[in-house]
């Protein structure tokens, strides 16, 4: 039996911790993990490593408390994304900007994030992780040089870990809860395109790229606190709502980091005139302030002033509506079935045109008739995928 002791469990109160297994699958190859930081790791790696099962393509993830707060594969990306993810490389590699993108889903959530990558880390992905904050990476193997760059984060303190890719977890798991064991079969069901083939509504063109997006969108619910719903565009995920009770709430609050995340690529944020010295936490939470309701916090006063040079033209309401109404070719994934047509409602109005959720709800035929209603195709999977 391998066991390695913890910093601490869930909270620093929760003393003694400890992992252990008959065989640990990864090696600590810097700093000392606490209990949260396995989770993220553990979860996070069987995220990346179905996701490029999936598409063939480098995966990568950004993990806080147990859930994405984003995920993607390695696909280029454009002078805009590079612009709003703060990207200088030029050269970035696949998995590079698989990270990249993932981290770009929710920059706000992504603080403190625990990074995971299907593939090796190489130089690329540990320059532009020097520079966020975050508290671990997760990956198959390092280069010398993304090593070295790693090591010297958080004053060498940073948890680097090293997992191994040919580890396969028993097919029955436990869980204790209340000095109380449960034993369940591990959810190892295989997300494939395969999933997308039954689809109710009358629009049922779903082309290679919305596919590969539904898949993403299912794969990354698969290790999301449920309920859960995740928005995905262009190979990425833009918008994850975990853990809610009611699943119309995971729609809006995932739909409203979708529209942020859009709202980040307007006119009215690219020319902000920020001061030089603002750092990337700071200019996140500013971009958040000034494209949300809390607007006028930033720019009556003298607020504005913390942070931009000259003080920016308010992003009215209306320009905000006229810019969201831009996004489209979205796809939608649900760890559930939709119980009403309201989640359709809401998902349409931040530019969904493919959807994927389990069905089997006495509204089908409610949710298929609003998704008509808009011209969106939807498959049914017939698969649930809830995660506690």
């Amino acid at each position: 039996m391998n066991e390695l002791e913890l910093k601490y469990g869930c909270n620093p109160n929760q003393k003694p911790a400890k992992v252990f297994a008959e065989k640990l699958p990864f090696e600590v190859l810097n700093g000392r993990p606490g209990y949260i930081n396995l989770l993220d790791a553990l979860n996070s790696w069987q995220l990346v490593r179905e996701m490029k099962e999936a598409t063939g393509l480098a995966s990568a993830a950004s993990f806080k408390h147990v859930s994405p707060a984003g995920a993607a594969v390695g696909l280029p990306l454009d002078e805009t994304l590079k612009k709003i993810y703060f990207v200088d490389d030029e050269n970035l590699s696949e998995i590079a900007a698989a990270y990249i993108r993932a981290r770009g889903a929710d920059r706000m959530s992504s603080y403190g994030d625990f990074s995971a990558l299907s593939d090796e880390c190489d130089a690329a992905t540990a320059k532009y992780l020097k520079h966020e904050v975050s508290d671990g990476i997760i990956a198959p193997s390092y280069t010398d040089e993304a090593l070295e760059i790693l090591k010297s984060k958080r004053k060498g303190s940073y948890l680097i870990l090293k997992i191994d890719p040919n580890f396969e977890p028993p097919s029955l798991e436990h869980k204790e809860v209340f000095g109380v064991t449960f034993e369940q079969q591990r959810n190892d069901i295989k997300i494939t395109a395969d999933c997308l083939n039954d689809i109710p509504t009358v629009n049922k063109n779903i082309s290679d790229s919305a596919k590969r997006d539904l898949l993403i969108a299912l794969i990354t619910l698969k290790y999301t606190q449920s309920n859960s719903v995740c928005y995905v565009k262009d190979g990425q995920a833009i918008g994850i709502g975990a853990g809610q009770q009611s699943r119309v709430h995971c729609t809006r609050l995932a739909g409203n980091k979708a529209d942020t995340w859009w709202l980040r690529q307007s006119p009215q944020v690219l020319n902000l005139p920020f001061r030089d010295d603002i750092k990337r936490p700071d200019r996140d939470n500013a971009i958040d302030v000034y494209v949300g309701s809390e607007s006028g916090d930033l720019l009556d006063g003298d607020a504005w002033k913390n942070v931009f040079t000259r003080k920016p033209e308010k992003f009215t309401d209306e320009a905000k509506r006229d810019w969201i109404a831009k996004l489209d070719g979205v796809a939608l994934g649900s760890d559930a079935f939709f119980p009403f047509g309201d989640n359709i409602e809401r998902a349409h109005k931040s530019g969904v045109k493919f959807v994927a959720q389990s069905g089997g709800s006495i509204r089908d035929d409610n949710v298929i008739e609003t998704c008509n209603k808009y011209n969106i195709a939807m498959a049914m999977t017939h698969i649930r995928l809830f995660h506690h």
